[in-house]
C-alpha cells in the first residue's frame, strides 16, 4: 500500500508512479488497490499518463508499466555518460574513415537527443546539428534509427507524437516517415537523402540493449553523394561499432 493516500493531483501522479516503479504489468485494480485512490481517479491519471508518454499502456484489458519518458528521466544521465564514454573510439573510427561528421544520438520519450559529435576533414561539412540539439523521432537518419527499430506498437504511437511535431520540416509527413520505417526495417539501417536538407544525407543505426531496447544511434552525415557512393560500406562499418558499443555498455552495466 502506499504510504498515505495524497489529496492533491500531484501527489496523486506521483503516488501512482511509485507504484509503478516497484512492479510494472498491474492492472487498473492493482494500482487503484495499492494507491487506495477509486478506480475512476485512477483511470484518469493513468490515460493521461499514457498519452505523454509516462506510463505504457499494453494488452486488452490493459496493464500498466512506466513508459519511455519515465525511464528516460530515470536513466539519462548515468546512461548516457557511460554511453559516450564506450561510444568515444568508435565515433573516432568512424569519423577518420568517412571524414564526414558522426554524431551519437539518444532517446528521450518522443525526442532524440544528440549527446556526441565528431566533425571530420572533408571540406563541406554537415555540422548543423550540435550537441544538446533535440528532433521529434524520425526527422534525420539518427532519429529515424530510434524510431524505426522500436516495437511496432510503440512506434506507431511515437510515430502520432512527430506528426504532431514537424510543421517546421516542409518535406516530411506521414507517408515519407512511413516509407523510410519500411525501409530501415528491410536494411537493418536508415538512409535518409534530401529530407531534412537539401543535397545532405546521412545513414543511421540503431543501439539496442536486449533489457532497454533501442536506447541511442550513431549516425554518419554528409554530402549525399558521398552517402550514396559508400553506402554499404558505411553501413557495415556503422553495425559493427554499435555491436560493439553494446558488448562494452553491457558489461559496464553487469
Amino acid at each position: 500500500m502506499a504510504k498515505k493516500q495524497s489529496s492533491n493531483a500531484i501527489g496523486k501522479v506521483c503516488a501512482i508512479l511509485r507504484v509503478l516503479s516497484g512492479k510494472g504489468g498491474l492492472r487498473l485494480a492493482d494500482v487503484a488497490q495499492a494507491t487506495g485512490f477509486n478506480r475512476v481517479t485512477t483511470l484518469r491519471i493513468l490515460d493521461e499518463l499514457a498519452e505523454q508518454n509516462f506510463v505504457a499502456r499494453r494488452g486488452k484489458p490493459p496493464r500498466y508499466s512506466l513508459g519511455p519518458e519515465a525511464l528516460a528521466m530515470a536513466s539519462a544521465p548515468s546512461l548516457s555518460k557511460d554511453l559516450r564514454d564506450v561510444a568515444r573510439r568508435g565515433i573516432t573510427r568512424l569519423t577518420e574513415f568517412s571524414k564526414d561528421t558522426v554524431l551519437l544520438s539518444m532517446r528521450s520519450g518522443t525526442e532524440s537527443i544528440i549527446i556526441d559529435r565528431e566533425v571530420g576533414n572533408f571540406p563541406i561539412q554537415a555540422n548543423f546539428l550540435h550537441v544538446g540539439d533535440r528532433r521529434p523521432l524520425g526527422v534525420g537518419a539518427g532519429s529515424m534509427a530510434l524510431l524505426a527499430f522500436l516495437p511496432e506498437a510503440e512506434r506507431a504511437s511515437c510515430l502520432e507524437v512527430t506528426l504532431g511535431r514537424i510543421e517546421t520540416y516542409p518535406r516530411i509527413h506521414r507517408d515519407v516517415l512511413e516509407r523510410h520505417i519500411a525501409d530501415a526495417v528491410d536494411r537493418g539501417y536508415v538512409r535518409m537523402l534530401d529530407i531534412v536538407i537539401d543535397r545532405i544525407g546521412a545513414i543511421g543505426v540503431p543501439i539496442v540493449l536486449p533489457d532497454l531496447g533501442v536506447i541511442a544511434s550513431i549516425s554518419v552525415a554528409a554530402l549525399s553523394e558521398r552517402i550514396i557512393e559508400r553506402e554499404r560500406e558505411l553501413a557495415a562499418m556503422m553495425i559493427d561499432e554499435a555491436a560493439r558499443i553494446v558488448k562494452a555498455l553491457e558489461a559496464r552495466l553487469a
